[in-house]
C-alpha cells in the first residue's frame, strides 16, 4: 500500500535525495556559497546546520558521523578546523538563503545558499 511522503522529494527516491543533499552540503562548505533552486536550498539548510553542529562538538565520533555524510576528507577537515571555530558561540542559523529571481529556461525560483562563517 502506498504511503504518503514526508515532505517534498527532490527527484528520484529517498536514497537519491540523500546523496543529492550530501553533494550540495559538500559544495556549500567547499565554496562557501552555491547557487541552486529555492526548494533544494530549503531542503539543504537543516542538513548543513546539523553537520556544523557536529563539527562544533569536535570529537572523533562527530567527525565519523560527518564523514558518513560527506565523503571528502578535505571538506570535513575544513569544516572542523575553519568553519566550526568561527561559529562556536552561535546557537544556530549557520546558513543564509538569498533569493535571486527566476532561472532562465524553466522559470524555477533561483537563490544563493551561503554559509554564515562570521560570528
Amino acid at each position: 500500500m502506498p504511503k504518503p511522503t514526508k515532505g517534498p522529494r527532490l527527484g528520484g527516491g529517498p536514497a537519491h535525495e540523500r546523496l543529492m543533499l550530501a553533494n550540495l552540503a559538500q559544495s556549500l562548505f567547499e565554496h562557501k556559497s552555491i547557487k541552486t533552486t529555492e526548494t533544494k536550498a530549503k531542503r539543504l539548510r537543516p542538513v548543513a546546520e546539523r553537520l556544523v553542529t557536529f563539527a562544533k562538538r569536535g570529537d572523533l565520533h562527530a567527525r565519523r558521523r560527518v564523514m558518513g555524510i560527506i565523503p571528502s576528507k578535505s571538506v570535513v577537515h575544513e569544516l572542523f578546523t575553519e568553519i566550526a571555530p568561527l561559529v562556536a558561540e552561535r546557537d544556530g542559523g549557520y546558513t543564509r538563503i538569498t533569493k535571486l529571481g527566476f532561472r532562465k529556461g524553466d522559470n524555477a525560483p533561483w537563490c544563493r545558499s551561503s554559509s554564515c562563517s562570521s560570528p
